[in-house]
C-alpha cells in the first residue's frame, strides 16, 4: 500500500508536465542547429593550395574558414541532438553545371571532372562554393531531403526540425574578369521558375499535401499575414508540431519566391524577413553578442530568431564561448553552429545546452526547462 501515494504523486507530476507542454508553442522552444550541415571538409591538397594563395584571396576569403565538415544528418540528429540544419541550394536547370571543379586545375593530383553522375542531371545541387568548396554528404537537394525525411519518419515524436535553406547566388566567377578568364563561371540565378522548383522538389519527397511539413498556410491560420500571426503569439502548439519539419529560406531567391505569393500563400517554405513585412515570422540576427538585447525584444514580440554561436572556425580555434552563451541567453530559438561535435585539432569547443538536452523551453517566453526528443 505504501506504493500508492508514490504512484499518485508520479501521475500528478507527469500530468502537470504534459499540461505545461500542451500549452507550449512552437516559438517557445530553443534548439541547436548545424551550419552548412551537408558540408565535408575540403581535401588536404586543396586546403594547402588555398593557404598558399590566401594573400591573393582578400581578407574576406581566408581559407581557414572552410576548414570544417559535418557528419551525415542522421548522425547529427541521433548522437549530437541537432534539431536544425542549413542546406545550401544551387540552381542547375540543365544539369552538369557543377560537374567540374575548376580549382582542381591548379592543384596537382586532383581531377576537374567529379565523375559523379548525379551532378550531370537537372535539379538543385547542394554545395558551399562552386569550383572551390564542393565536398558534400549530399550532392542534390532531393538526396538531402530524403535523408531528412527518413530520420523524421523513424522518430515520429521528435522536436520540430528547423531547416534553413540558403539560396546561393554567387560564385568565384562573379568576383573578377581574371577568374572568368581562368575558366571560373558566373553563378546561375534563381528566377521564378527556379523558385518554383524548390517547392516542387520538397513536394517530390514529402508529397503534394506536404504531410510532415509545417507550412506558412497552416501557421497563418485566419490572419492576413504571417507578421500578424507572430506578433499575436498565434504560433501552433509544440504538441502538433512534433515529428514535423519546417523550411525557412534566405538569400537572393527570397524576392522571387514571394512573387504572386504574398505572405507566402501557397508556398512550402517560410523565409527570413524583417519585422513588419507580410511574410515576417522568421528573423535572422547572426551576431548573438552584438544583437543580444535586440534578439530578446524580437523573441518577446513573437518572432522566431536564428542566430549563431560561432563562425568561420574562430570560436573553436580560440575556445571562445562568448557568442554561444549570448545566443542561449538571448532566447533565440535557433542557434547555429559548426561545432556540435568538438574538433580537437582546434580545442574542446563544443556547442550544447548546459544539461546536454535535445532542446529546452525558451528563457524569454517560457521557463528554460529541458525538452526531450
Amino acid at each position: 500500500m505504501r506504493y500508492i501515494p508514490l504512484l499518485v504523486l508520479s501521475v500528478l507530476i507527469t500530468s502537470s508536465t504534459f499540461a505545461q507542454n500542451d500549452s507550449l508553442k512552437l516559438n517557445q522552444i530553443q534548439i541547436i542547429a548545424s551550419h552548412n550541415s551537408y558540408k565535408k571538409r575540403p581535401s588536404e591538397k586543396e586546403l594547402r593550395f588555398l593557404l598558399k594563395v590566401k594573400d591573393k584571396l582578400g581578407k574576406e576569403n581566408n581559407p581557414i574558414a572552410l576548414d570544417y565538415g559535418h557528419l551525415p544528418f542522421d548522425s547529427q540528429f541521433t548522437y549530437y541532438n541537432v534539431r536544425g540544419l542549413e542546406i545550401d541550394i544551387n540552381p542547375d536547370p540543365k544539369g552538369g553545371f557543377y560537374y567540374k571543379r575548376k580549382i582542381n586545375a591548379f592543384v596537382h593530383g586532383l581531377k576537374q571532372r567529379s565523375g559523379i553522375e548525379e551532378l550531370k542531371k537537372p535539379g538543385l545541387k547542394v554545395l558551399h562554393i562552386k569550383d572551390v568548396d564542393y565536398e558534400t554528404n549530399y550532392y542534390t537537394f532531393k538526396e538531402s531531403l530524403i535523408a531528412l525525411k527518413k530520420w523524421s519518419d523513424e522518430h515520429p515524436n521528435h522536436l520540430p526540425m528547423f531547416i534553413n535553406i540558403e539560396s546561393k547566388s554567387g560564385a568565384p566567377g562573379d568576383e573578377s574578369g581574371l577568374l572568368r578568364f581562368a575558366g571560373f563561371k558566373r553563378a546561375i540565378q534563381f528566377d521564378l521558375a527556379q523558385c518554383d522548383s524548390i517547392d516542387a522538389e520538397i513536394k517530390g519527397v514529402f508529397g503534394n499535401d506536404l504531410k510532415g511539413v509545417i507550412t506558412p498556410d497552416a501557421v497563418r491560420g485566419n490572419f492576413t499575414t504571417l507578421d500578424e500571426m507572430a506578433t499575436n503569439n498565434a504560433w501552433p502548439l509544440l504538441s502538433v508540431c512534433r515529428g514535423k519539419v519546417l523550411f525557412a529560406m534566405e538569400g537572393r531567391a527570397v524576392d522571387n519566391y514571394l512573387v504572386n505569393h504574398t505572405a507566402l500563400k501557397g508556398r512550402a517554405m517560410f523565409v527570413y524577413s524583417e519585422p513588419g513585412r507580410p511574410e515576417a515570422a522568421f528573423v535572422k540576427r547572426n551576431n548573438s553578442t552584438r544583437d543580444k538585447e535586440k534578439i530578446k525584444e524580437l523573441v518577446k514580440q513573437g518572432y522566431i530568431i536564428r542566430t549563431r554561436s560561432d563562425a568561420e572556425t574562430w570560436e573553436a580555434r580560440n575556445n571562445d564561448y562568448t557568442d554561444m552563451n549570448n545566443a542561449f541567453e538571448s532566447g533565440a530559438q535557433i542557434t547555429s553552429t559548426d561545432f556540435y561535435k568538438a574538433d580537437l585539432r582546434f580545442s574542446t569547443f563544443q556547442v550544447k545546452f548546459p544539461k546536454g538536452e535535445v532542446g529546452r523551453k525558451d528563457i524569454i517566453n517560457s521557463t528554460g526547462e529541458p525538452l526531450t526528443e
